[in-house]
């Protein structure tokens, strides 16, 4: 019997495409999804792949500060949660979940929570007792939520992004190096990634042995422009964009790809089976990109750098000798590959099925 949904997600696009790939599949299967969003700006680019319903909750980061518009954004939910009247909502964490949850729960409406990453972020750490479900992307997690009812379902991401061709003007030839600090960008992976690779074009210069260096970067706005000229100072090949849209394609090209350790990152690069060198950010919330990348690390799928100890010929020299070693890189995707959740959308649908009222 088809049933009515709300998914709650935003904030950033690794809270957003999860929530949105389960209110694809959720509407695949015959149900009324509404997707709530905070109405941020941040989230405009990323919203755009969903073409259904949409609230704006007007929820906002947890400060003092934003105490008063989160107070409306309770009451606003509250007011949307009894017109609607959803047999169930998810919630995909941050900031964005709290006025949802907290509605939900005085309309008794019945909770499903998701945690993308290994280490739970405060909003869910403090929902999850509201919840009936809360579903996990990695097994660690479980040991953070001892006390709640934890289903391991994976991270649900853009299915769209696997099965991609190559860029055509990448030359097969070249070894190519992805490197994304996610949606937003990542202001020193950007510094650190750029100066190594010029010291890696550089070193296939000097060896002479005719190696060729291609450079796919997604910068975030502030970056693009100086970043661009200083792959073209150097003679590097590249394709720098502030938001690459066709991440399926960057993915298919790259032969490594150099990432902050967001949860969806990380899944999307385990869903195309790709090596990578993580540099996690270290001002995340409760350390958790690092204690992603080392579930991938300590499945052989993947490198970390701290990024307060790399230093850009740290880098160099980690790329330089991977782009001449086939068979490491081989190794590493088939080990990224083995930690792919493909269903993990699907997982998540029929959980929040089975907890609809």
């Amino acid at each position: 019997m088809a049933k009515k949904f709300v998914v709650a997600c935003g904030g950033t696009g690794g809270h957003t495409f999860p929530g949105l790939a389960v209110a694809r599949e959720l509407r695949a299967r015959g149900h009324e999804v509404v997707v709530w969003a905070s109405g941020r700006s941040i989230e405009g680019a990323v919203m755009k792949a969903w073409d259904g319903a949409v609230f704006s909750t007007g929820a906002r980061p947890l400060s003092v500060r934003n105490m008063l518009a989160n107070l409306f954004s309770i009451l606003r939910c509250r007011r949307e949660m009894k017109r609607f009247a959803p047999d169930a909502l998810l919630a995909m964490g941050s900031y964005s979940s709290l006025p949802p949850v907290l509605a939900a729960r005085a309309r008794h409406v019945p909770v499903v929570l998701h945690e993308a990453n290994t280490v739970p972020g405060r909003a869910v750490d403090f929902l999850s007792r509201y919840a009936k479900k809360v579903a996990i992307s990695f097994e660690e997690t479980a040991g953070h939520l001892k006390m709640r009812d934890t289903v391991l379902t994976g991270l649900p991401v853009r299915a769209e992004v696997a099965g991609q061709p190559r860029f055509e003007d990448v030359p097969s030839e070249s070894f190519c190096v992805f490197v994304t600090g996610g949606s937003q960008g990542a202001h020193r992976v950007n510094e650190l990634a750029c100066q190594a690779l010029v010291l890696v074009r550089q070193e296939f210069a000097k060896k002479g042995d005719g190696r060729k260096l291609f450079v796919i970067h997604q910068t975030g706005a502030a970056d693009e422009a100086w970043v661009r000229e200083k792959y073209a100072n150097a003679g590097i090949a590249c394709r720098v964009n502030a938001f690459e849209r066709e991440m399926g394609r960057a993915f298919a090209t790259a032969d490594l790809v150099v990432a902050r350790a967001g949860a969806s990152t990380c899944f999307e690069l385990a869903l195309v089976g790709k090596p990578t060198f993580f540099i996690p950010l270290p001002s995340a919330m409760r350390n958790h990109q690092h204690f992603n990348a080392q579930a991938f690390v300590k499945k052989g799928a993947a490198d970390e750098g701290v990024q307060e100890a790399l230093t850009p010929r740290a880098l160099a020299n980690y790329v330089y000798h991977k782009s001449g070693n086939a068979d490491s890189l081989a190794r590493k995707a088939l080990a990224m590959k083995s930690l792919a959740t493909p269903d993990a959308a699907a997982r998540v649908a029929a959980l929040v099925e089975a907890c609809a009222r």
